[in-house]
C-alpha cells in the first residue's frame, strides 16, 4: 500500500474518535438513537477541526447495518464501501468546482431517486459557501422538503457567506478550535505508534503552530518527521518551520526588569536574520506578557498554553511586575502591533519601541506610596525620640522651651526666631511668628503655580526677621538671588493673598548672613505706664477722633 499522510491514516472512523467536538458528536448520536434525524445539517467552523470527517461518520451511521450505540461498525459491506468511497448512495460534492446553477439543477433532479443499497441517500457538499446565489436559490425548495430518504450535509469555513434562507432550513452545528492539550495528546499517541522520538517541548511548539487545527498539526508533524527522521529535535523543528523561539520573549521581559537596552537591538537583529515577521513576533510578545499577568493574578499556570519548561519559567516572574505595569506594557505592545501595519521600516520601529518598553519605569500604587510615607514618618519619629532620650535633663528643658517652626528645611539647621519690634495698633498682632506659621502654605501656593520657573529656589529661601512689613529672607547663591529679585513683585502679590498684607522682601545671601545660625536677640519691648490720673479732655479726643495717647 502506498504511503498515507498522518491526517488520512489516523482519520477518525467513529464519533468517539472525533476529538474536541463532543458537544456535536453526542447530539448526532442521540438523534440516531431516537430516530430524530434531520433532513439537512450545516457544519461550520475553522479549518481542520473535523467537519468533513463528522459528515462521513454520520453518513456511515445512517446506513450501517450493525449499529452499536449509534456508532458505525466499520465492518459491514456498507461501512466498507463508504470508507472506500465506492457506495453510490453517498455523494460528496466540492462546491468550489461545482458551484453553478446547472450543477444545482442536476443535484435537484438526482434527489428524486431512491438509494441503491443503503437506507439513506446522503449528499455531502463541502465548502458550500462557494455556491453562487443562483445555485442556492435553485436548492431552496428541494432543501426545505426533500424526499424522506435524502439527507443533506453541508460543510463550510465561512458561514457568513451562506444565505440566511439556507441556514434556516438546516440544523446548524458550530465546530470549535481544538485545545492545545488535546492536540498534544493526540500527536504524542501518533508518535508512540510510529516509533518516533519527540519531546514535550517540540510537540507543544508544533501544536501551537497549528492554531487549533488538528489537520494542520498532523501536517506539520509529517513535515518535521520527513526532515528529522525518527528522532525529532527542537532546534530542527524551529529551523524547518521557521518558528519564533519563545526564549526570545523571555529575553525581552528580562531586559525590561534589568533595564538592558542592548537587548532591544540584539532581538531585532535576530528577528531580521531569521526572517521572522515583526508583527507575528509582536503578537507573540503580547501573549508572553499576558501569560506573566495570568500567573501573577491566578498564581497558577493552568491557563497558560505552553510547554512545561516554560510554565516553570513563568513562576520566576511572580511579583516581579505589578498588575498595573503589565497592563501598561500590554497596551503599549497592542498599539505597536497596529502601528507596524502602516510602517515602512519594521526593524527600526521595533527597535525604538523596545527601547521605550525597557525604559518604562515601575509604577507605584497609592497604597504603596502611603505605606512608604508612613514608614518614613515612623523612622523620623523613632530617630527623634532616640535623640531626645540621649539629651541631658537641662538640654531637654531647653528643647521644650524653644519655639517650634511649622516650616523647616530638612537640609538646614533650625531657623532661629527673631521677633519684630512690638508696637501698638493692628500691626502689633502680625509679627515674625505669624510669617513662620503660614510660610509653608505660602511656599506651596507658589510651587503649585510656578514650580517650573521658581521650583529651584523655593527650598532655598527662609525667613530671618520681620519688621514694619519688611521680611528679610536668606537665599543660597547668586543665581537664586537674581531669580528671586526678578520675581519679587510676584512674591509680594502672593504674600498679600496668604498673609493679607503686602510684604516687602529683602534678600540676604546665606554665606554673608550672620543672622541665620546665631541665637535670637531678645529685644525688650517699650514699657507703657498708664497715667496716674485720667484727663477728661484727652479721653474725649481719643474716643471721638480715634487718636492715640502718648506718655513721656
Amino acid at each position: 500500500m502506498s504511503y498515507q499522510v498522518t491526517a488520512r491514516k489516523y482519520r477518525p472512523q467513529r464519533f468517539d474518535e472525533v476529538v474536541g467536538q463532543e458537544h456535536i458528536t453526542q447530539t448526532l448520536k442521540n438523534a440516531i438513537i431516537t430516530g430524530k434525524v434531520a433532513h439537512a445539517y450545516l457544519l461550520t467552523g475553522p479549518r481542520g477541526v473535523g467537519k468533513t470527517t463528522t459528515a462521513r461518520i454520520l453518513a456511515k451511521a445512517l446506513n450501517c447495518k450493525n449499529l452499536i450505540d449509534a456508532e458505525p461498525c466499520n465492518e459491514c459491506d456498507l461501512c466498507t464501501s463508504i470508507q472506500n468511497s465506492q457506495l453510490m448512495d453517498i455523494i460528496e460534492i466540492d462546491a468550489a468546482s461545482n458551484r453553478g446553477v446547472d450543477d444545482a439543477k442536476n443535484l435537484r433532479e438526482s434527489v428524486k431517486y431512491a438509494p441503491t443499497f443503503g437506507k439513506y441517500k446522503v449528499y455531502i457538499i463541502d465548502e458550500v459557501h462557494m455556491l453562487t446565489r443562483e445555485a442556492f436559490n435553485a436548492l431552496l425548495k428541494t432543501l426545505e422538503e426533500p424526499p424522506s430518504h435524502t439527507v443533506f450535509i453541508f460543510a463550510t469555513t465561512d458561514i457568513h457567506k451562506v444565505p440566511v434562507t439556507i441556514i434556516s432550513r438546516c440544523q446548524r452545528y458550530d465546530f470549535r478550535r481544538i485545545q492545545l492539550d488535546v492536540i498534544k495528546k493526540l500527536l504524542n499517541e501518533i508518535a508512540v505508534k510510529e516509533s518516533i522520538q519527540i519531546d514535550e517541548r517540540t510537540i507543544t511548539t508544533i501544536s501551537k503552530k497549528a492554531d487549533g487545527g488538528l489537520r494542520d498539526a498532523e501536517s506539520f508533524f509529517d513535515q518535521v518527521v520527513s526532515f528529522c527522521g525518527n528522532k525529532v529535535e527542537f532546534e530542527s523543528v524551529i529551523k524547518i518551520l521557521n518558528l519564533i523561539d519563545e526564549e526570545d520573549f523571555f529575553r525581552i521581559s528580562d531586559a525590561v526588569l534589568n533595564k538592558n537596552f542592548e537587548m532591544a537591538f540584539s532581538i531585532s537583529k535576530d528577528i531580521y536574520r531569521h526572517g521572522w515577521d515583526f508583527i507575528e513576533f509582536t503578537n507573540g510578545l503580547i501573549e508572553h506578557f499576558r501569560n506573566i499577568l495570568t500567573y501573577q493574578i491566578t498564581k497558577s499556570a493552568e491557563l497558560i498554553e505552553t510547554s512545561e519548561i516554560f510554565k516553570e519559567a513563568y513562576k520566576n516572574y511572580l511579583d516581579k511586575f505589578s498588575e498595573g505595569d503589565l497592563l501598561r506594557i500590554l497596551n503599549f505592545l497592542t498599539k505597536l502591533g497596529q502601528e507596524l501595519k502602516f510602517s515602512q521600516n519594521h526593524k527600526l520601529r521595533v527597535e525604538v519601541a523596545f527601547c521605550h518598553l525597557i525604559a518604562l519605569e515601575r509604577s507605584m500604587q497609592i497604597s504603596e506610596l502611603i505605606d512608604s510615607i508612613k514608614k518614613d514618618e515612623t523612622k523620623e519619629e523613632s530617630k527623634s525620640e532616640k535623640l531626645t532620650s540621649e539629651k541631658t535633663p537641662q538640654e531637654k528643658i531647653e528643647v521644650q522651651q524653644k519655639p517650634v517652626l511649622k516650616y523647616q528645611n530638612p537640609e538646614r539647621k533650625e531657623i532661629p526666631i527673631k521677633e519684630s519690634k512690638v508696637g501698638f495698633g493692628t500691626d502689633s498682632l502680625f509679627n515674625y511668628q505669624s510669617v513662620v506659621d503660614k510660610w509653608e502654605s505660602f511656599i506651596n501656593t507658589i510651587r503649585a503655580e510656578r514650580n517650573l520657573i521658581l521650583g529651584s529656589i523655593l527650598d532655598q529661601i527662609y525667613p530671618i526677621s520681620f519688621d514694619k512689613n519688611e521680611l528679610k529672607i536668606s537665599i543660597m547663591d547668586k543665581d537664586s538671588h537674581v531669580l528671586f529679585e526678578e520675581n519679587s513683585d510676584y512674591f509680594s502679590k502672593k504674600a498679600l493673598e496668604i498673609y493679607g498684607k503686602k510684604l516687602t522682601f529683602l534678600t540676604v545671601k546665606e554665606e554673608n548672613s550672620q543672622t541665620i545660625n546665631q541665637p535670637p536677640k531678645t529685644e525688650t519691648p517699650r514699657t507703657v505706664s498708664p497715667p496716674k490720673e485720667s484727663d477728661p479732655v484727652i479721653d474725649a479726643i481719643v474716643k471721638e477722633l480715634g487718636g492715640k495717647q502718648i506718655f513721656k
